[in-house]
């Protein structure tokens, strides 16, 4: 899953990057500074894997993650090439969100590409230049539509449905706030770049960032996501700067003198999870403590296959706890006598902050064998290796290969 970054020239956006990824993309106060699109992984902040990692002391904590893009900033035009709009668009298009940065402070040092700060024209443009790139694709949807709709007339409820999504668009209306017909459920193959969810990080200087509320820019912009219901998000990407170059209770003493109890960062980053549909199912244990991803909904063997594909088929149950209930009991031996560790089936749906241990075939034959070998032993079995067997046939085994003839 991935997020691409957006917002005009010098409102903040590669600042913010930088701070989310300390990836190092140029920051620099003129446009386009950002001519490549930059990439980085983040971590997902989860209390409750920092928590397991306390009690079980791995030898690895290993969050989950998230990928986000620095698409360099977009201007009046984009859409008919203007700045590095084609280029920047197509880079749009490959992302699953878009995190969209909006400029909420004024400052004459910070040169504003369109001369003053609004950022409703601000979000205005950015819309604009999306919606006028997806008009060209419906355009074409609709002629394709057209053509089969000759050999099959099924199609023409489709050049319907985006005839009625292109008048909607020449009003400078997103696709995702079409009412009419569900695109993205209807046609999941549609890549229109406004039907993509969106959050606003609306980018405060210190001052605004300490009181949100009471900064007119982010008001209006909160008004707008309100009206969107898309969700607004208070940073200050030069405070949030310096904030990722701390760590531990460094970090949390800063963050304690600014009253927050997280980062603007932190609750961006949770929240373009959420946006993507995605939740966290935890393993434990002492080599390693581990948040796993998945898309909200997925069974359990889908999230098995997460670790390994013979996971997944193999997959025969897991067993499984709530992380809260596992907290509540102290310890796994505790919560397995009382009782809370669940034994889930192939149709059990994953919940975010499951602690599982899954069961596959493999698990479940080595397991077997382990156990049996003494017995065997014990009733005077001799038990010979398959290196063995091979050797007494003058056979030289080799990686890859079957053997059926001993």
């Amino acid at each position: 899953m991935k997020l691409g970054i957006v917002g005009l020239p010098n409102v903040g956006k590669s600042t913010l990057f930088n701070a989310i990824t300390n990836a190092g993309a140029e920051s620099a106060n003129y446009p386009f500074c950002t001519i490549d699109p930059n990439v980085g992984m983040v971590a997902v902040p989860d209390a409750r894997l920092d928590q397991l990692s306390e009690m079980y002391r791995p030898k690895k904590t290993t969050p989950a993650v998230i990928e986000f893009v620095d698409i360099a900033g977009l201007v009046k035009g984009a859409s008919r090439g203007e700045g590095l709009g084609n280029k920047f668009l197509g880079n749009i298009r490959a992302t699953d969100a878009i995190v969209h940065v909006v400029r909420c402070f004024d400052d004459d040092n910070v040169i504003h590409v369109e001369g003053a700060t609004d950022p409703i024209r601000d979000i205005d443009t950015i819309d604009l230049e999306l919606v006028m790139a997806d008009l060209e694709m419906v355009e074409r949807r609709i002629d394709k539509a057209k053509k089969a709709a000759k050999g099959d007339k099924k199609f023409l409820q489709e050049a319907a449905d985006f005839e009625g999504l292109r008048a909607w668009l020449n009003d400078g209306k997103s696709a995702r706030s079409y009412p009419e017909v569900d695109i993205a459920a209807e046609y999941p193959d549609c890549e229109l770049l406004s039907l993509k969810p969106v959050i606003y990080a609306a980018n405060l200087d210190e001052e605004g960032f300490a009181d949100p509320q009471s900064v007119g820019y982010y008001q209006q912009v909160e008004e707008r996501a309100g009206e969107q219901g898309a969700q607004v998000i208070p940073v200050c990407a030069k405070l949030e700067a310096e904030i990722a170059e701390l760590e531990g209770e460094e970090k949390a003493m800063f963050l304690e003198d600014l009253g927050v109890a997280e980062s603007g960062l932190d609750r961006l980053v949770k929240a373009s999870y959420t946006l993507l549909g995605l939740i966290s199912y935890l393993t434990s244990g002492e080599d390693e403590c581990r948040a796993w991803t998945i898309t909200r909904g997925t069974k359990a063997p889908q999230a098995a296959g997460k670790i390994h594909s013979d996971f997944e088929r193999g997959f025969i149950r897991a067993e499984v706890i709530a992380y809260d209930d596992l907290m509540t009991a102290g310890s796994m031996a505790a919560a397995k006598e009382k009782g809370l560790i669940r034994s889930e089936g192939k149709e059990y749906v994953v919940k975010d902050g499951d602690i599982i241990l899954m069961h596959d075939i493999h698990t479940e034959s080595v397991d077997a064998a382990v156990e049996l070998i003494p017995k065997l032993i014990d009733a005077g079995f001799q038990l010979v290796t398959v290196s063995e067997m091979a050797a007494a046939k003058g056979i030289v085994l080799e990686n890859g290969k079957s053997y059926t003839d001993f």
